[in-house]
């Protein structure tokens, strides 16, 4: 049965890194729904984060097949319930929208947004939550017009603290003991 997995992977910052991951998921034709990377809270370590939605037993293999790649220090897993995720979407609206009613900033408050500038010819609106927040805003902003709509992928840390953080801090150790070795010759 297919389900909502986010993939986990931690690298090193290596050139090609992202080509060879996404790759792998070409290879078994499996489309990625959503990709971040960003820093993680290791000096030196990324964090990809990919949204995919398959079987169990496939997202073990790829899971697997993507530890094996150079670069790459360790990969994890997990279902929606194992994580806490969010996603950050824009919406440019025509300033007129909100010129002849109260009916778009009580939208604005009603899902929680927030107006990041105000110029003559637009507003942005910034939405934080999951996709289906805010695809819910998009509908309901639609009827008074959007200029232009951007979503984030989805950015996400787990709920449980061991795995994760006890392997990082393995790499940290790792790193400033070969920094260490480094220093003395």
């Amino acid at each position: 049965m297919n389900r909502e997995f986010t993939i986990t992977v931690f690298t090193e910052h290596k050139v090609g890194l992202l080509h060879r991951l996404t790759t792998i998921f070409t290879r078994r034709k499996i489309s990625i729904e959503s990709l971040n990377t960003s820093e993680s809270e290791i000096r030196g370590i990324f964090r990809f984060t990919i949204v995919i939605t398959t079987t169990e037993d496939t997202v073990k293999s790829v899971t697997k097949q993507i530890e094996k790649q150079i670069g790459i220090l360790k990969a994890f897993y997990h279902t929606e319930d194992e994580i806490v995720y969010q996603e950050i979407a824009l919406y440019k609206v025509p300033t007129a929208a909100f010129a002849y009613s109260d009916e778009v900033e009580s939208l604005i408050r009603k899902h929680n947004a927030r107006i990041l500038t105000i110029e003559p010819e637009y507003i942005v609106v910034e939405k934080t939550g999951h996709k289906e927040e805010t695809r819910q805003l998009f509908r309901e902003l639609e009827p008074f017009g959007i200029l232009q709509f951007a979503r984030s992928g989805r950015i996400a840390i787990t709920k449980q603290i061991k795995e994760i953080t006890s392997y990082l801090r393995e790499i940290e150790k790792h790193q400033e003991e070969t920094a260490d070795e480094v220093l003395t010759y």
